[in-house]
């Protein structure tokens, strides 16, 4: 039988951590490697006692046996951990992803990643991104095409030409990687074997991630000076639309937007690009890219990890 699991580094709330690992043993997880970059006894107890889990704890003492020291950038923890635990992973199929993303399957994955031809390393997932409202509604993945730009600029067009495929995060979405691959080594969304970067492109149908990158203004602007500093906004990203096309990194785009506009600027641009903004949801929905997918993480946990609320 096909046994896969889930490797990542998480912070935030007992109850974001416990929802995303109750949504993936519900998934039918074999085994999750839950790493704690910062102090939660909740999430630490609720998980420690559940057989399928295995938490660890990432303070000085954890990283003076494994490194120099704590890496300062979260990337290089995160792909570190992920590296290190794919090489011991008792598992056939091992996914990398971040406490924010709910892998979906219309299918078992188990029996899905068992149909993968034995000579492809690793499937990618492509996202979906969750919609302001908290309707468990998400945009999905507008797949590369000659007409995707267009699409893009005819749905959010205020801000479609800066955002590559109208998603204010990752488009290029996760690994589920097949275990037992000599000198493997992770990066966020891609795999490098030999130092070499190992081509990924094999995707399934049934499988897609669902991104709350954003699910709504709170949570967007609660994390946006951190992402700027030092996440998915950092200077220094590549733009998202080449430059001799008028691109911005997102770092470039959101201190324009809050330099002109302020805080009301901000506001406008996710109304925008979230779906907040009725009329952008109604050419969402035209163009049939809106997908419900109901996590039911309150249920889950309930189920999972019984008491810990």
């Amino acid at each position: 039988m096909t046994r896969w699991g889930i490797v990542s580094m998480v912070r935030g709330r007992a109850k974001d951590i416990l929802g995303f690992a109750a949504h993936h043993l519900d998934l039918g997880a074999d085994r999750l490697y839950i790493f704690l970059d910062e102090p939660n006894r909740a999430a630490f107890q609720a998980l420690s006692q559940h057989p399928k889990v295995q938490v660890q704890s990432c303070d000085d003492a954890f990283w003076s046996k494994r490194t120099r020291g704590r890496p300062d950038k979260h990337q290089i923890r995160q792909t570190f951990i992920a590296t290190h635990t794919y090489r011991r992973a008792d598992l056939d199929w091992l996914a990398h992803i971040d406490v924010d993303e709910f892998l979906w399957s219309s299918e078992p994955v188990a029996d899905v990643l068992a149909t993968v031809p034995q000579d492809i390393p690793a499937v990618r997932v492509r996202p979906s991104e969750a919609m302001s409202g908290g309707d468990d509604l998400y945009k999905a993945h507008i797949p590369k095409s000659p007409n995707r730009e267009a699409m893009v600029q005819e749905i959010y067009p205020t801000y479609g030409a800066f955002v590559l495929g109208g998603f204010l995060s990752h488009v290029q979405g996760k690994l589920i990687v097949r275990t037992g691959l000599e000198n493997l080594s992770f990066r966020i969304h891609n795999l490098f074997q030999n130092k070499k970067l190992l081509p990924c492109k094999h995707e399934q149908p049934q499988f897609e991630l669902c991104h709350r990158h954003a699910p709504d203004w709170d949570h967007w602007i609660a994390h946006y000076d951190f992402r700027m500093t030092k996440g998915s906004y950092q200077p220094g990203m590549s733009p998202n639309v080449p430059r001799e096309k008028g691109g911005l990194n997102k770092n470039e785009l959101f201190s324009w937007i809050k330099d002109e506009q302020g805080m009301d600027g901000l506001r406008a641009f996710y109304a925008e690009i979230s779906g907040q903004d009725p009329d952008v949801r109604a050419r969402l929905e035209r163009y049939g890219l809106i997908r419900h997918r109901p996590l039911n993480l309150s249920q889950k946990i309930s189920q999972h990890f019984p008491g810990s609320g």
